[in-house]
């Protein structure tokens, strides 16, 4: 049973504090009012101290998706939703289930499922206005399913993704740091032993060592610049300008730009697909899909297309008349227009773009490799030029 932790007043006015057993945060609040204590706050305990780490404690993707699931599954086998949701209350970590606990108590309190997923940053918008669909409709079992599976093919997808970028980011990152540590330790070592011998360096030894010497008298405002510019374009990126311009130039880098835009679209495709099958509108989901967008030129393509579709026109006109949105996308969306099954092209679409993801993930790993061979081969060989000259020179003299 989870341990609460709290600070009261007792009768005589002092301020007490202590532990409390309890099976959900209100009965906690519940047993120390009946002791006779004026509750000033009450919160978990976190297991082994009271030290709360937010990456082991907090609630994943995996979480949600488990949630969905299992929640469908419960419903599915005619369990209510307050009953699936005690159930899931009981099964789960300390975070998910005080998240649980949060909506039980906002649904008991005549709130609708939907109402209280929105207040919690844990759902996106997409996810609320899927459950309010399948609510109104009489099918949130079915809708939670097509929700979990979307979910859990988001995540695999975005770790085929992920985990062909993590060796080049390792391998540049440890070039880096060997790099920093041969400037600021190893070639001052060298540099000391040139100016013993009284040894003639050559030119690019001689900037090697000019750098290393940059790199120690001033590596903190170095790093201060770097980190100042970092934190810079940070800012500039979250400005609309410099979203635009940002977003803008990432959708024309060669091959990363390709692959930027195959995952939008996958992501479009997929979020439409799943957003249309559960009965909301096309105009809505519209609305929905462009402000799940991380891309701003698609999210201000998408509202763009909203406005025409509003007036009339249809989506597959609308989207047409944007380059970035390949012509298949809106051939496919005619035919899905024309025959009232828009939701299942849309899927297909989906499946076809996340296809083509996965080999623009092969051709970039494919390009980048022999790319970072030659700047390993470029780095070593300065380096070995710039030491080894000065010292074959020096043996040469003996």
């Amino acid at each position: 049973m989870p341990i609460y932790k709290y600070k009261a007043k007792n009768n005589y006015g002092e301020t007490v504090t202590g532990k409390v057993e309890a099976q959900l945060r209100d009965q906690a609040f519940a047993v120390l009012k009946d002791r006779g204590l004026f509750v000033i706050e009450v919160h978990e305990a976190n297991e082994g101290g009271n030290i709360k780490i937010p990456f082991l404690g907090g609630i994943k993707q995996d979480d949600v998706i488990g949630y969905t699931r299992q929640l469908s599954t419960m419903i599915t086998a005619g369990l209510s939703l307050l009953d699936a949701l005690t159930i899931l209350e009981r099964q789960s970590k300390p975070a998910m289930r005080k998240l649980i606990a949060d909506i039980k108590r906002e649904i008991e309190g005549g709130t609708s499922f939907a109402e209280a997923l929105s207040k919690h940053k844990q759902f996106s918008r997409v996810y609320q206005n899927l459950v309010r669909a399948g609510e109104a409709a009489g099918v949130l079992s079915e809708v939670l399913a097509r929700m979990a599976d979307s979910l859990e093919k988001e995540k695999e997808f975005r770790g085929k993704v992920k985990g062909a970028l993590i060796y080049p980011a390792i391998v540049m990152s440890a070039m880096f740091i060997v790099a920093t540590v041969m400037m600021i330790f190893v070639i001052p070592q060298l540099s000391s032993m040139y100016k013993d011998f009284g040894a003639d360096l050559p030119l690019i030894t001689q900037i090697l060592i000019s750098t290393s010497e940059i790199f120690q008298s001033y590596w903190y405002i170095i790093f201060a610049v770097l980190g100042g510019s970092i934190f810079g374009i940070v800012k500039w990126r979250q400005t609309p300008q410099g979203q635009h311009m940002f977003d803008s130039y990432l959708l024309k880098v060669p091959i990363f730009g390709i692959l930027q835009q195959k995952i939008i679209l996958t992501e479009f495709a997929r979020t439409l697909s799943l957003l249309l099958g559960a009965g909301i509108s096309l105009l809505e989901a519209l609305e929905i899909v462009a402000e799940s967008m991380d891309n701003v030129v698609y999210r201000e393509a998408i509202k763009e297309a909203y406005g025409y579709v509003e007036k009339g026109s249809s989506l597959a006109t609308a989207i047409e008349q944007y380059k970035f949105f390949p012509p298949i996308l809106a051939q496919m969306i005619s035919v899905g227009e024309e025959t009232g099954q828009l939701d299942d092209v849309l899927l297909k679409l989906s499946h076809y773009f996340e296809t083509e993801s996965e080999q623009a993930v092969k051709g970039l790993t494919t390009a980048i490799e022999p790319l970072i061979m030659i700047v390993l081969g470029l780095g070593v060989g300065f380096l070995v030029v710039a030491i080894v000259m000065p010292i074959y020179s020096l043996t040469s003299q003996f």
